[in-house]
């Protein structure tokens, strides 16, 4: 990066941020600043709810996702549409007639208190440690790219997000996603239109997508019924439609984002908005990574796309492995790269058999260059045990840094910025209304007034980016990190789900029974992943909700009939 990137970024950040504070300065009510302006529109809701789960993890992960595996995990969001109808006919509708600041004081109010404190410290555990996630994934990526210090590179862009959502608001932060949201686009756009111009001038786009379907990259569906796939189109639509309900209909940092609607009809319609649009935005970060794998077929990419962990490991002691599997690579590269250049010659020329033969040799060679890759990720594991050895998260970062113009440059990694600084204040954000609404004002201060809950707030969302801060410093995460994400949080949703389903439907089971019944399934979830049982992780979330409605109504019929008293809807 050169003094325009860095102008280009800082300048884009820092405008946005201004941006923000100053339209919202002022207002200091509980209201506006943990649920927003009663006037926010549907448009700005929608997108709003689209930059919280947008965040650097989409862009730096799901891109290099794409790469590796190609387009599968978009089936991971086919249950999005149909889970975004439900919410909005349900969830939507009886959140906004109870008036509550919180998903969870709603449970108070059907329950009593030990379960509202149930669902809300689920939350906060889930998303208390999905903040460090969404922190841990721009900086480790950006501090070993632009020789930035790991740990300094965690505090910062945690310390701004806790500083950017503490001047705020809830109010701040739906007002300037909109334009992080555009400044995103507009980066993955202009990578996309680059990408393409960047790839051989005789590659037609039949070629193109024949070359990547050869390797398997556009493999969208798979209708395979065995549980143990992670991405099948039953998990996605079945397993899929439990984690988009709990995530869109009990999570607080998404359920925020449409309380602050001006009406039932705006944060619809913002929610709407979301069903039709984001999956086609997902495909189309899959999709990037996809032309990425196809552009590094003809340019020699990195053996491990985590250079600075590769070079430093080469400089101290394992540099002769190392430099011999470079070698083999590059070598195996180059000759997979002349059996797709004679491939596209014999098909442009209309020659089958020699079309079918160089395509072959091109995959053999393919083969040899992803074993000298597996060699790489073995020996550097060998070198340092700590060393996460996935390096696709640093695919995308390292074609933008690599092949963009400068000032580009600078605009893209403010794209991966501006999407960090969004989900993290949408978290930060959800975390200490959660906290401020269900544990510090029913629990320590109950009638204090709102002037003293809006000054204990931003301490509370400073506490919780410290929490945040503090396990991205300690976490080594072995995963690609958007499925990280998506582990931690099937592991509690299905449980948060299944609290308010019983709310909502099974009247007459009573607080006492829901309680235990939510423990119970907890329990059932976690062992189930601990032991390792061979199903993907997108089931947890059906069984765990299925369990603590199960468990709930045993529990209730074990003590006997309960009489639930009618639930209070008018605001408290």
């Amino acid at each position: 990066m050169n003094a325009l990137d860095y102008l280009v970024l800082f300048g884009t950040l820092a405008g946005i941020a201004a941006y923000g504070i100053w339209r919202t300065r002022g207002r200091r009510d509980l209201h506006s600043y943990l649920k927003g302006n009663r006037q926010t529109g549907w448009l700005t809701i929608g997108l709003s709810v689209m930059a919280t789960q947008a965040s650097a993890i989409t862009f730096l992960s799901a891109t290099g996702q794409g790469y590796g595996d190609g387009l599968g995990f978009i089936q991971n969001y086919f249950g999005m549409p149909l889970a975004l109808i439900i919410v909005a006919a349900v969830f939507v509708p009886i959140y906004r007639r109870s008036g509550v600041y919180t998903a969870y004081e709603y449970l108070g109010r059907r329950f009593d208190g030990k379960t509202r404190l149930l669902g809300a410290g689920l939350f906060l555990l889930q998303r208390g440690l999905g903040a460090g996630i969404t922190i841990y994934a721009p900086a480790i990526v950006l501090s070993a790219l632009m020789g930035w210090r790991l740990d300094l590179t965690i505090i910062g862009t945690g310390l701004l997000a806790v500083a950017y959502t503490v001047s705020g608001g809830n109010d701040a932060v739906n007002l300037t996603q909109k334009y992080q949201l555009g400044i995103i686009f507009a980066g993955m756009f202009a990578a996309g239109w680059i990408l393409v111009s960047r790839l051989p001038a005789g590659l037609t786009l039949d070629d193109t997508l024949t070359l990547a379907g050869s390797y398997g990259k556009l493999k969208a569906v798979d209708f395979s019924p065995n549980l143990e796939r992670r991405y099948t189109f039953l998990a996605g639509l079945v397993g899929g439609l439990f984690l988009q309900l709990s995530y869109f209909g009990a999570d607080q940092s998404q359920v925020g984002r449409y309380l602050g609607g001006g009406s039932v009809r705006e944060s619809r319609l913002g929610l709407m908005f979301n069903a039709v649009c984001k999956i086609p935005m997902q495909f189309f970060i899959l999709m990037l990574g996809v032309l990425t794998f196809v552009f590094y077929r003809f340019e020699t990419p990195p053996v491990f796309f985590n250079e600075p962990a590769w070079n430093y490991q080469t400089a101290h002691g394992a540099g002769e492995r190392l430099n011999t599997l470079r070698v083999e690579f590059d070598a195996a590269h180059a000759q997979e790269r002349q059996g797709i250049e004679a491939w596209v010659a014999a098909r442009h020329s209309g020659d089958a058999a020699a079309a079918e033969r160089s395509r072959a040799a091109a995959l053999s060679a393919h083969e040899h260059a992803a074993a000298a890759r597996r060699g790489t990720r073995e020996a550097l594991h060998a070198a340092d045990g700590s060393l996460p050895t996935e390096d696709s998260d640093y695919v995308f970062i390292t074609f933008v840094l690599r092949h963009l113009p400068h000032g580009l440059i600078g605009l893209l990694v403010a794209a991966i910025l501006a999407a960090a600084m969004n989900s993290k204040a949408s978290e930060l954000n959800a975390l200490a209304s959660t906290t401020t609404v269900d544990f510090y004002r029913p629990l320590l201060r109950r009638e204090a007034p709102d002037a003293h809950y809006i000054r204990v707030s931003p301490w509370l969302t400073v506490f919780w980016g410290t929490v945040a801060i503090a396990f991205a410093l300690f976490a080594h995460l072995v995963e690609n990190l958007i499925q990280a994400s998506n582990i931690l949080g099937s592991i509690f949703y299905g449980v948060v789900l299944g609290l308010f389903l019983v709310a909502f439907f099974l009247r007459r089971v009573n607080g006492t029974a829901v309680f235990w019944g939510a423990l119970a399934a907890q329990a059932t979830v976690i062992v189930m992943y601990v032991g390792q049982v061979p199903i993907s992780y997108l089931w947890y979330n059906l069984i765990g909700c299925v369990a603590c409605m199960l468990f709930s109504s045993i529990i209730q019929a074990m003590l006997g009939r309960a009489d639930v008293p009618p639930l209070n809807d008018s605001p408290a």
